[in-house]
């Protein structure tokens, strides 16, 4: 929220002072400075609001306001006709933000966000967070989508470029990414439905090459930036669809600081440029172009702990793909793959030997990797990785005081209680961090059960955390001495 602020702040001002000479002598200044200025303020508001009713009331307050910045020019037919259909395409979002809220009301008894991302903090271990949450997600995604001009709901976002060009710099750099900002804001809990997420990713994914594909046949720049504008919002919402959302508000604050200069600097390119109009790309450019554009590598990341990599060697993943049967039981399938590409830095490599970071190129499907579902899962060579286990049984020591808890002055740190029958605990093993029930515990021997399996190796030392205070805090650590260990289908199988 404190970067939007920043970002929506710092375009305002840039937009209101290009506006001042840009509408100098126009007879409707004062009416569109009165606009702006409602405008700016509810975006303001839409970014600082505590609580999902005042969101949702920013984000209608915003669509209204920029309406009448788009429609201010009432002779131009065209604007006029490209205005209604961004309203109409704005009350379909307007109606799924407000069913979200319904849904997410009910659901949690509150609309602040510091009590739902408490309560969907909870869940996340959750197999099944239940109906009306993967219902409330995809209707954000939904809203989302509208907002920002995804596909099929886009058309109308090239067609208003007979605004005034403040108007489209200001809807293009900061409104627009409203849609982005919904889904970044409430990432906690679109992030438990994988249905949102993949709907947000084939959406975005579609949006991305279909926006890049027209934008090259343009002939007109300020035409060629909306279209630029279609695609970046594309890719702005595939990486919520993966789940990357720091890369997805990253992706935000670039787009909004280069657009705003674009658009406000088209007037001087336009002067600039020859006249008669320029052809678009040729086929022979384009097509290679859209090739380029479609192309998708996964890179696994990490350091080797033994052995060698090589360039072709065929490599397991494990545990893999997780999924549950029709009876609730866990799954697990390995993922198999070929090393074609390694590197460290800049360096490319034949081989890889352990000791520092390493990336490695394979040939799987990308979208296996959303949600960080693939990271601290163990990569080898195929037959060579340890089993993968859905319960432990570790042998712990307890620490006497809780690490990094505030106490007050003169008192000490609280004591770490014994760990009791069903409660649920964080372990970390390796860089795999996974939920875990307590099952039984007798003397210093605690029987786990796993939220998510882990391919590990008994002997292997684990950390226990517990959640004090709404943060997970370090209460001691542990060595694997078994577990029960899940039956991996063969490959090919």
């Amino acid at each position: 929220s404190g970067v939007m602020l920043l970002l929506v702040a710092f375009i305002g001002m840039i937009v209101t002072l290009y506006s001042r000479r840009y509408l100098d002598g126009d007879a409707g200044q004062a009416r569109f400075f009165r606009w702006l200025g409602y405008t700016l303020a509810s975006v303001l508001a839409l970014t600082i609001s505590g609580n999902l009713l005042f969101f949702a009331a920013a984000w209608i307050a915003t669509s209204f306001c920029l309406h009448r910045l788009l429609v201010f020019y009432p002779e131009r037919h065209g604007a006029q006709l490209a205005a209604r259909k961004k309203y109409v395409a704005s009350r379909l979002g307007d109606v799924a933000l407000i069913a979200a809220l319904l849904l997410i009301l009910g659901r949690f008894g509150t609309l602040e966000f510091g009590a739902i991302f408490a309560a969907t903090a909870a869940l996340s271990g959750s197999d099944d967070p239940g109906i009306a949450i993967h219902l409330a997600a995809v209707l954000l995604a939904f809203a989302a989508i509208v907002k920002s001009a995804q596909f099929p709901l886009h058309g109308w976002l090239p067609e208003v470029m007979e605004t005034p060009t403040p108007v489209s710099a200001l809807l293009h750099a900061g409104i627009i990414n409203a849609g982005g900002f919904l889904i970044v804001r409430m990432a906690d809990l679109v992030a438990l439905s994988a249905q949102a997420l993949d709907l947000l990713l084939v959406v975005g994914a579609v949006t991305a090459i279909f926006g890049a594909a027209v934008m090259l046949t343009q002939t007109s720049v300020k035409v060629a930036l909306a279209w630029s504008t279609v695609a970046q919002m594309g890719f702005m919402i595939l990486q919520c669809g993966l789940g990357a959302f720091a890369a997805a508000m990253l992706h935000i604050v670039a787009h909004a600081m280069y657009k705003a200069h674009a658009f406000l600097s088209a007037g001087s390119v336009i002067t600039e440029r020859k006249p008669g109009a320029q052809p678009p790309l040729p086929l022979r450019m384009l097509i290679p172009a859209l090739a380029v554009a479609v192309l998708m590598v996964l890179v696994a990341g990490g350091s080797i702990l033994q052995g060698v990599l090589k360039m072709g060697q065929e490599i397991e993943v494990r545990p893999g793909i997780i999924t549950k049967d029709n009876e609730g039981r866990v799954k697990c399938i390995p993922i198999y793959s070929r090393i074609v590409s390694l590197f460290a830095e800049q360096n490319e490599l034949q081989y890889a030997v352990p000791g520092g970071l390493i990336g490695v190129g394979l040939t799987v499907d990308p979208t296996l990797t959303r949600a960080d579902r693939l990271v601290g899962q163990v990569l080898g060579e195929v037959g060579a990785l340890p089993d993968v286990y859905s319960e432990l049984e570790v042998n712990f020591f307890l620490l006497r005081r809780l690490l990094g808890v505030r106490s007050k002055e003169g008192e000490k740190a609280g004591k770490v209680t014994k760990l009791s029958k069903g409660e649920v605990l964080m372990l970390n093993i390796g860089s795999m961090c996974t939920g875990a029930r307590v099952l039984a515990v007798k003397h210093d021997l605690a029987k786990l059960q796993l939220t998510s399996p882990v391919c590990t190796k008994e002997g292997e030392k684990v950390a226990l955390s517990r959640r004090v205070e709404k943060h997970w805090r370090l209460i001691g650590w542990g060595q694997i001495q078994k577990g029960l260990k899940m039956d991996l289908p063969p490959r090919g199988a």
